[in-house]
Parts: C-alpha cells; sequence; structure tokens
C-alpha cells in the first residue's frame, strides 16, 4: 500500500507489515504496538497452532514413543502432550523444521529436511493469506483500532506475487533494514546460536554443494548440522537482503534498524512512519 503521510495520519484502522530478517526487531517493535491498541499477528505463532501443528505434534509424540516410560503412558492414554507454542516462544516450530545432517547429531535426511521445508512454505503462505481476514477480526471481534503484521524472515524466499499483492492491498509494507553493525550482530548470534532456517530449495541445493565439496563430504548424513547453519548464514543473508529491497521498492517502504531503536511507544512509531512516507 502506497500513501502519503496525510493519508497515512487520517487512516483510520492502520495495518502493517513488517518485512526483514529475523533479529532485526520486528517482534520487539510488535510487543511493544500491541501494548498500545494494536493488534500483533505473528506469522510464525500462526503456522505453529493452526497450520504445522499436527506435524509438530505427531514429531514430539514420535520421539517421546521412542523412550518406554513414556510409550507406555501414551498408549495408556495416562498423559497427554500438548503444543505450548506461543508468540513469544516459538521453539515447537524450528524443532520440527529442524537442522539437515548427521541424525546422530539430531540432524534429518536430506529429504527429509526438504519435506519439512515444502510444508514450512506452504503453510507460511496460508498464514499470509489469512492477514485480510485477521484485520477484520481485529477490529469486529477483538476491538483493535490497528494491526501490525509480524511476518516472518523467511517472506522475501517466497517467490509468490499474489501473497505481496494480497499484503500490499491491506497493509502498508515496512522493510526493517539492518545496518552493516546490525548484520555482523545477526552473524555472530547464529553463530553463538544456530537455529534451523528456511531456505529457498535452489538456495540449500547450491549451497549444500558448496559446503559438501569444501567439507570433502560425500553424503548430507555426514554434515554436522550446527556447523551448517554457521558457515551458511551469512550467505543466507546476504542473499536475501536484495530481495527484501526489491518488495520494499515495489511495494512498500524502508526503515533502518537504528531508526526503529529508538521507539518507545506507539506515538514514536507513527511519527517515524510519517517521516518515511514524507521522505520517500
Amino acid at each position: 500500500m502506497k500513501l502519503d503521510s496525510k493519508e497515512f495520519r487520517f487512516w483510520e484502522h492502520k495495518a502493517i507489515t513488517f518485512l526483514g530478517m529475523s533479529g532485526v526487531g520486528k517482534t520487539r517493535l510488535a510487543r511493544l504496538l500491541r501494548k498500545r491498541h494494536w493488534f500483533h499477528y505473528s506469522v510464525d505463532y500462526r503456522i505453529g497452532t493452526r497450520y504445522l501443528n499436527e506435524p509438530i505434534m505427531d514429531n514430539i509424540k514420535y520421539k517421546a514413543m521412542g523412550i518406554p516410560f513414556l510409550r507406555d503412558l501414551l498408549r495408556s492414554d495416562s498423559i497427554c502432550i500438548a503444543n505450548n507454542i506461543s508468540v513469544d516462544n516459538l521453539k515447537c516450530l524450528s524443532s520440527y523444521l529442524g537442522k539437515v545432517g548427521n541424525p546422530e547429531l539430531d540432524g534429518l535426511g536430506l529429504d527429509e529436511f526438504k519435506r519439512r521445508q515444502r510444508q514450512h512454505r506452504e503453510a507460511e503462505l496460508a498464514a499470509l493469506r489469512d492477514v485480510p481476514e485477521y484485520i477484520r477480526k481485529a477490529r469486529d471481534i477483538y476491538g483493535y483500532s490497528h494491526f501490525v503484521n509480524d511476518a516472518g524472515g523467511s517472506l522475501c524466499e517466497l517467490e509468490d506475487e499474489e501473497i505481496f499483492n494480497v499484503l500490499s492491498a491491506h497493509t502498508l509494507i515496512l522493510y526493517i533494514k539492518s545496518t552493516d553493525r546490525n548484520e555482523q550482530e545477526l552473524i555472530l548470534r547464529a553463530e553463538e546460536d544456530p537455529k534451523p532456517l528456511y531456505f529457498r530449495e535452489t538456495f540449500l541445493d547450491e549451497q549444500l554443494a558448496i559446503y559438501m565439496e569444501e567439507r570433502a563430504l560425500e553424503y548430507a548424513a555426514m554434515i554436522q548440522p550446527d556447523d551448517f547453519v554457521r558457515w551458511v548464514f551469512p550467505r543466507l543473508l546476504r542473499a536475501r537482503l536484495p530481495r527484501y529491497g526489491t518488495i520494499a521498492e515495489r511495494y512498500g517502504y524502508t526503515v533502518t534498524t537504528d531508526e526503529i531503536a529508538g521507539i518507545n511507544d506507539d506515538q514514536d512509531f507513527l511519527t517515524l512512519i510519517e517521516t518515511v512516507l514524507e521522505r520517500a
């Protein structure tokens, strides 16, 4: 959605989509806004509770069935296992997505890893298609004035023009661009705590081939899962940045992580958006 600052100021029910790498501050900003009449729609939460809930639970139960004590309790219906995912705790989702590599190090085989990656893509698209309906629900059911779509870092990987048309028609897309300093912080964070990632399959195949040649590995099952994530993250970051930029140029606007760092309340946020629209 393209607006000038005056149109934005008088937009009665504002709706914003945050775009950018995980770790640039999208969720922090959404948490701040949800204290002040903004409905916080987390795409990852929607994926985990609606579109991948059953596969997540099946995977947890499969793991539990490998433990005789838990297996007997499960089979006798003596215990139940629930997905306790929340907007602020998405570990169940990331643990299901997993990492490719040696199964003895909790890695997934390449075929299974790619299957889960494809599942995640379809779930993310479905969750994004739900945005217009949740804009309505936020206002009509929950009584919120405004709406923020906290999109996942992999939004730029989806290559689905329909989704960007939907988001652009119903929300103002705001790309939170990391500064050089922030990019180094993201890389350091990935080195210290390598987490599961979503990849476009063509990118994954290309990077796996390079990684395995460098490490002289014959099979994907020989990959050390955390080592691959540490190695690939800077390459993923560099591949995503121009994609974010293209989306912002075509459909929305750009702010930097330094600009959002100074936001302390919703009024600071609204003032920043108007400044961004004026300079655009």
